[in-house]
């Protein structure tokens, strides 16, 4: 396949899905090719309510070409390599593909290969699972379990959701109540960092919830190795300065520590959020950062280096959190940016501020909405509140019903239909 498009996508995910439909809707003479292999498209934010048998796996699904804008030339393919000087990338059985402006929004990638052992954990599905990989197992590993260490954490890579982990947590702990099982069971919530969230409103919430579930909340706890056949979980203590975070007397987990950085800690439940990465044809370009994502301006989202380059979503490197509620404010910019450079203007939009926001709910009925800049500011979407009138920084029943009910229908029949939200 040699071909040359007006404008190519790479990714069929929220992010590109949404940059093909809002270019469309504003103008469907555009020349747009969106390159994505799979034939199903998921609706990720729902997996939490799907470890905690809340939410069908299956409605979650839906065909890739149900969501495909009308009007665009869909690509089965996978991209392989950049060539920015010539306006080219490589696929994997087509060959070249030109542009002359290109948007790259393939999202991330699952590495658990950079924790030893998690790939054989997650390949044996006994009792350790993770909502971003297979919720329907979580849900089953969950059902399972009949007490002792329940251990939920998550990696020191940037990962998308980043409240994921810690959803799972309250949701079990209150399945845990509802069963009977909050005495036989230690909940363990560990991380690499050091609050439970950095927005203050939110955090003040959150640490009612961990206080209600009596959960063990553990910082400075990055997840190194998984000894899946003696159910072990083995931590780094990432500030061994601070000895307070390791609990060495009294404990009822049975948690060690070995020299001055090493804990170990015995499981009969384990969730964990694999570490997680910018796909390897990224990485290997010279498009990203020191860390390895795409190395975009923060605020018009335009590649620093090549001007007719954009990037959003999970493969941005971009100082906020990775959720489809931050694509939903990234996408008008890079549209904007588009179409002004097509009019042979500057691309002068400048204007996301790093909103992200992350429905973090905190039991069955119960959930708060996260909602935050750069600078991790709580600044509440005006049209949500309208909607909602009460304060989204406290729990309430009407916003998890708003998560498992009205977002999805939102994903669908707006998002995905470029229609604004």
């Amino acid at each position: 396949m040699e071909g040359h498009h007006q404008i190519v996508v790479i990714g069929g995910g929220t992010a590109g899905i949404m940059i093909a439909a809002q270019l469309l809707k504003k103008d469907p003479k555009l020349d747009i090719a969106v390159l994505e292999p799979s034939e199903t498209h998921y609706y990720q934010p729902a997996w939490t309510l799907v470890g905690a048998g809340d939410y069908q796996f299956g409605k979650t699904a839906r065909p890739t070409a149900s969501v495909m804008p009308k009007g665009v030339t869909w690509i089965k393919d996978y991209a392989e390599g950049f060539d920015p000087v010539n306006n080219a990338i490589s696929t994997r059985n087509g060959g070249k593909l030109q542009y002359d402006y290109l948007v790259v929004a393939p999202g991330l990638v699952m590495a658990p290969h950079l924790i030893e052992g998690l790939t054989e954990a997650l390949e044996r599905k006994e009792n350790v699972c993770s909502n971003y990989t297979d919720p329907e197992h979580t849900w089953k590993v969950l059902q399972n379990f009949k007490g002792g260490n329940a251990i939920f954490t998550q990696p020191a890579t940037p990962i998308k959701c980043g409240g994921a982990p810690q959803k799972i947590a309250y949701l079990a702990s209150h399945y845990f109540k509802k069963h009977g099982l909050a005495d036989k069971t230690n909940v363990v919530f560990a991380t690499p960092g050091t609050v439970i969230f950095g927005v203050k409103p939110i955090k003040e919430t959150l640490t009612k919830v961990l206080h209600r579930y009596n959960i063990d909340f553990r910082t400075h706890y990055t997840p190194i190795k998984i000894d899946s056949d003696n159910k072990v979980v083995y931590f780094k203590n990432a500030n061994p300065g601070d000895n307070t975070c390791v609990i060495n007397e009294d404990d009822s987990t049975g948690e060690h520590i070995q020299g001055e950085s090493i804990i170990d800690m015995p499981y009969d439940m384990l969730h964990l959020a694999p570490p997680q990465t910018a796909p390897q044809f990224v990485q290997d370009s010279d498009l990203v950062n020191a860390n390895g994502w795409l190395d975009v301006d923060h605020h018009s989202l335009q590649h620093k280096k090549y001007p007719n380059i954009f990037g959003l979503g999970d493969v941005a490197g971009l100082p906020t959190a990775k959720t489809g509620a931050a694509i939903r404010k990234q996408a008008p910019i890079v549209v904007d940016n588009l179409l002004k450079l097509l009019a042979k203007k500057q691309a002068d939009n400048t204007g996301y501020n790093g909103y992200s926001s992350c429905p973090l709910v905190t039991g069955y009925g119960k959930m708060v909405l996260a909602e935050f800049d750069y600078n991790n500011n709580f600044i509440p979407d005006p049209k949500l509140k309208r909607m909602l009138v009460f304060n989204s920084a406290k729990e309430h029943w009407r916003l998890y019903m708003f998560k498992k009910h009205m977002l999805p229908y939102l994903y669908w029949n707006k998002m995905m239909q470029g229609k604004e939200v």
